[in-house]
């Protein structure tokens, strides 16, 4: 599963990867909340306009224009109109032929081909050729790029582990049948997946990187180049005519757009305070904006506002630290002496989280606690029977008595009498973070757990994820965010070689059953919701992870706009087709 981290404080998950509209598209979610439309109203565009749009941070968005070496969704949503992916989809996310490539798999021979369609350009006007598909697999699984969205799932590739490793300079599973200048790319598989026939796969790479115009650079440079950071090139109906580093990016056509020339003159993405964002939405200051929850009150009667919304394929977590990334061996090492390692402890904690308190009372209803790590919006993937960790002190105090973590005074100790302090890192973000996460200490207390900030504050965006990627000692648990992709394998974030596996909780069972969902018995619909119930269960179980909630995202759009849509079909990228967008008459 590819995933992006997101800024993650209650009642302000922003705008999420390959979201899943609320209204009538999907009949097991639990849709019926509230009741916003999936897109604009349909009405007769005109050419020209700029478009503004918010990007609610109050820390400046990271500006790495690469899929393989981005993780930030803020960077994500400020490339979008110009960064298209292969593939459309249809409404359930499933690869069609109508976008810049075409996807034929073919079981028996184990390969994927894929083939840029004549006419897709870069910016430059160079065609989308064999040689940029095949270069975004080098920069993704090469170490020196240091990517954190090359996961072992691409080991499915011929060639590819030998590659990561420094063992082969290139990758032998990659084929240019027509040469690197062709429009081809043939990928051999040691076997193909269930999922491969979804976008979001991991298993093949979804996006190009101009090799023509990257390939002077080293690989160990191309995070912090020009080429990446300053003037990117795309495909999509956009390019960057300019930027400012953090804050703002200025979109103007791409005159080789293959779709055809977009509506609208101009794109500005520039960032907003979240604090702000309901004075800027009253203001009219952007014509699209995502609605802080915690701030609904104040803007849903805002004149000459379309409100649209869906339910992200999106969810907040805590994490507890159970182990190291092992750079060297390119995997996950738990440690069974660690301070969170013991489950009781973990499940305690979960329980005694008053959720849906919280989120009924800072969101409107706009955010909901949710039970498990796979989201309703995966029909029966998602186990209905698991319970979730729902507010219950007596039971938190019982687990922890039995367990061992006795009382000495105020606090408990830990089983072998020594004084235990829990540290938890949480990110800033609008006025409510501050009570929010003080009501959840505050909780913890009454179990008799000492839980304390880390750093004694709550911890800027930028920050936060540097010292969760790389196990910063103090902090011993952690709330955080993910934007899923829609193939639901869990195998890219809790794996045991998944650099995402903030966590690192790795054991035999939880390898077993990521292998399980997604093994050759898994093309068996029936055998794969088996799975996926079983690890759901087995997760709740260790509570190593402890989902929290899911929120509308909902999004203020001038009413003189139309062509905004959040349906997966009129989506590229997680992000409405822009060309498409536009002013009405």
């Amino acid at each position: 599963m590819k995933a992006t981290k997101i800024l993650g404080s209650i009642g302000i998950i922003t705008t999420a990867t390959l979201a899943l509209v609320a209204c009538g598209k999907n009949n097991n979610a639990n849709t019926t909340k509230k009741d916003f439309p999936a897109a604009t109203p349909k009405k007769v565009s005109k050419q020209g306009g700029t478009l503004n749009v918010a990007v609610e941070t109050d820390t400046p968005f990271t500006g790495i224009f690469s899929e393989e070496l981005k993780d930030s969704q803020f960077d994500a949503d400020v490339a979008s109109p110009g960064d298209e992916e292969l593939f459309d989809t249809n409404d359930h996310y499933k690869i069609n032929n109508k976008g810049p490539a075409t996807l034929k798999l073919d079981r028996k021979a184990s390969t994927a081909t894929i083939t840029v369609k004549k006419g897709v350009k870069w910016s430059d006007g160079k065609q989308v050729v064999a040689k940029d598909l095949e270069y975004a697999y080098e920069i993704l699984g090469n170490k020196k790029t240091n990517s954190p969205n090359y996961s072992s799932q691409f080991e499915l590739i011929n060639g590819m582990k030998e590659y990561h490793e420094g063992k082969a300079k290139t990758i032998s599973g990659l084929e240019m049948p027509d040469g690197e200048n062709g429009r081809t790319l043939i990928i051999h598989f040691k076997q193909l997946k269930p999922g491969m026939y979804y976008t979001g796969n991991n298993y093949f790479w979804e996006w190009a990187e101009p090799y023509h115009y990257l390939k002077d650079i080293p690989l160990s440079k191309l995070q912090s180049s020009d080429q990446i950071r300053k003037n990117p090139l795309y495909f999509g109906a956009f390019r960057v005519q300019k930027m400012t580093r953090g804050q703002s990016v200025t979109w103007v056509p791409n005159k080789y757009y293959w779709r055809g020339r977009p509506k609208l003159n101009k794109i500005i993405y520039q960032v907003v305070s979240p604090n702000s964002t309901s004075q800027a939405i009253k203001s009219h200051k952007f014509d699209v904006a995502t609605v802080i929850n915690s701030q609904w009150n104040q803007v849903k009667g805002t004149k000459n506002v379309n409100f649209i919304a869906d339910i992200p394929l999106s969810y907040s977590y805590l994490g507890f630290k159970v182990g190291k990334w092992d750079s060297a061996k390119g995997k996950n090492v738990m440690n069974p002496k660690s301070k969170m390692a013991n489950k009781s402890l973990r499940q305690a904690i979960g329980y005694a989280m008053n959720v849906d308190a919280v989120e009924k009372r800072y969101t409107q209803g706009l955010s909901f606690q949710v039970p498990t790590l796979i989201p309703e919006q995966f029909g029966d993937y998602f186990d209905k029977n698991v319970t979730g960790y729902r507010y219950n002190l007596k039971k938190a105090n019982s687990i922890l008595d039995k367990a061992g973590y006795k009382k000495k005074g105020k606090w408990r100790v830990q089983p072998d009498g020594k004084p235990l302090t829990i540290h938890l890192a949480a990110m800033s973000g609008d006025s409510t973070q501050e009570p929010i996460f003080q009501n959840y200490i505050q909780q913890w207390h009454k179990i008799g757990l000492n839980v304390k900030l880390t750093g004694g504050r709550l911890t800027e965006f930028n920050s936060f994820y540097d010292k969760v990627q790389h196990d910063d000692p103090s902090i011993d648990m952690y709330i955080a965010a993910w934007s899923l992709s829609n193939e639901p394998s869990q195998e890219g974030l809790y794996g045991e070689k998944a650099p995402m596996n903030y966590e690192r909780f790795v054991t035999p069972e939880n390898n077993k059953l990521l292998n399980e969902m997604d093994s050759q018995k898994a093309f068996n619909h029936k055998y794969r919701v088996q799975k996926f119930h079983e690890w759901q269960r087995y997760i709740f179980n260790e509570a190593f992870v402890i989902p929290l909630y899911n929120s509308y995202d909902v999004k203020a759009i001038n009413n003189k706009i139309t062509g905004y849509s959040t349906k997966p079909s009129q989506e590229n990228n997680n992000h409405p087709l822009w060309y498409q967008v536009g002013y009405t008459k």
